[in-house]
């Protein structure tokens, strides 16, 4: 019988393997890295999908401003990817915004496609002003980003 994913509220507990997925991703350059310290004082920004006892992905909300969050630090572990656990974790994501009343939900992204079929859509990353000047500002890639803005309105 194949294993059951659960989706759920990240705990304090949860900071160690987050942390080395993040860093896992960070390495290769396709993730902001995370502290543990910072994971600590974020961990209930963060969800995570489990199976078999094990965190196998992660995401996160950060609020940009009254209308907007973003999704950051989505990650599966390796040997899980393509099972749906990231949609899994975009559509907790998506719920968690609407229940806050937030209307839009964007991210910065190298799998376009993956938010395309999630019903995101691309967009220019200047439109995201609030972004900008909380992250852009102090990121290494700052004037040439080649991550990808997508965004998703919620109804």
């Amino acid at each position: 019988m194949p294993a059951v994913a659960v989706c759920r509220q990240a705990r304090l507990e949860d900071v160690e393997p987050l942390f080395t997925m993040i860093e896992g991703y960070a390495r290769q350059g396709i993730m902001l890295p995370r502290s543990r310290a910072v994971l600590e004082r974020q961990i209930s920004d963060f969800v995570v999908t489990e199976m078999d006892g094990r965190i196998v992905g992660c995401g996160s909300l950060c609020r940009l401003g009254e209308e907007l969050v973003e999704i950051r630090s989505l990650g599966i572990a390796e040997g899980y990817k393509g099972r749906g656990l990231g949609s899994m974790l975009v559509e907790e994501l998506v719920l968690q915004a609407k229940r806050q009343g937030i209307p839009k939900i964007m991210a910065l992204t190298y799998e376009v496609s993956f938010f395309l079929k999630n019903g995101f859509a691309v967009v220019e990353k200047e439109i995201f002003p609030e972004k900008v000047w909380t992250d852009c500002v102090n990121c290494a890639k700052q004037h040439c980003c080649d991550e990808i803005a997508v965004l998703k309105i919620l109804d």
